[in-house]
């Protein structure tokens, strides 16, 4: 199986990510079977051609490549090692694909189980927006076996932009939680200095364009800016999937004995977003906290009722 060329694609996990994805997989021209925990998401990739599997094991039978796309550390060892899961009757040389943020701890668990399976597992989560995975937008960091890697080639190329072969371990899991360490903590700091500004009288949406065309400027304010001009903070990412994000990176230093105090303080931070009803609102909502503590959503709702 190890030269076979890819045709045959299983898929689990159809969330916000998972189901652009897939549906580009799919137009891709590869056979496309897919398993959802929840059969509502499956039907409108049905509609254009894709199989529905009956469960994530079914799905090792035929198929030469695997991918799932799940939302956390006990979804992704439900979906492969437990009951009913995709490791159950899969084939040894099958290709798992597993392009879900989880913690390196538990992906090294779900490799050893791969390994005694004779699977050839691939850690390839991906860094990018839904509308960049619609888009086939995404950047895919991969680590595992090379081979796998190189076979998948198609297969990542009808998903993102570009692909990175990082190593035959865990280091796709560590620098994806890097990669998110540095989006989360930007947003904390663009908020306290977008609250700072508001509070010297500087007008907002004036702001958001100069954050964004001044030294500091970078693709993802340039990503957020619309939004932020707006205060549009309906979910892309919410503030509850940043937390669980940087747990995984806390955890992952104090297991390697890396001191992060920085992140520390930011998961506090996005810990009060949660506790204040803030949970689901996007990320870069964390400005609305800072403005709430400061006083100035008071002085905006005072200003909104003399007009």
């Amino acid at each position: 199986m190890s030269d076979a060329k890819i045709s045959k694609v299983g898929w689990i996990g159809l969330g916000k990510m998972g189901t652009p994805m897939a549906a580009n997989v799919l137009a891709a021209g590869f056979d496309l079977s897919v398993f959802n925990r929840s059969p509502g998401p499956m039907q409108p990739l049905l509609e254009k051609g894709a199989v529905a599997a009956p469960s994530a094991a079914a799905l090792a039978l035929d198929r030469a490549a695997v991918v799932s796309m799940v939302s956390d550390d006990a979804a992704l060892e439900s979906v492969t090692t437990g009951a009913g899961g995709l490791f159950e009757q899969a084939r040894p040389g099958l290709i798992h694909v597993d392009m879900s943020t989880v913690s390196p701890e538990v992906s090294a668990r779900v490799a050893s189980a791969a390994e005694a399976k004779g699977i050839r597992y691939l850690r390839a989560p991906v860094s990018g927006s839904t509308a960049s995975a619609a888009a086939r937008a995404l950047t895919i960091l991969v680590s595992g076996p090379a081979d796998a890697c190189e076979q998948c080639t198609p297969l990542f190329g009808a998903i993102g932009r570009k692909h990175y072969y990082l190593g035959p371990a865990e280091q796709a899991r560590y620098l994806k939680i890097a990669i998110n360490m540095m989006i989360g903590g930007t947003a904390t700091l663009l908020g306290e200095a977008l609250a700072l500004g508001e509070r010297g009288g500087v007008d907002w949406r004036q702001m958001v364009e100069v954050f964004d065309n001044s030294a500091v400027a970078s693709p993802l304010i340039h990503y957020k800016a619309d939004m932020l001009a707006d205060r549009n903070f309906a979910p892309m990412f919410t503030a509850a999937q940043m937390a669980k994000d940087f747990d995984l990176a806390l955890e992952a230093g104090r297991r390697g004995n890396v001191p992060m105090p920085l992140i520390a303080m930011s998961r506090q931070l996005f810990g009060a977003m949660i506790a204040s009803g803030r949970g689901e609102m996007d990320f870069f909502g964390y400005v609305t906290l800072l403005e709430e503590l400061a006083g100035l959503l008071h002085e905006q709702n005072q200003a909104l009722r003399k007009k």
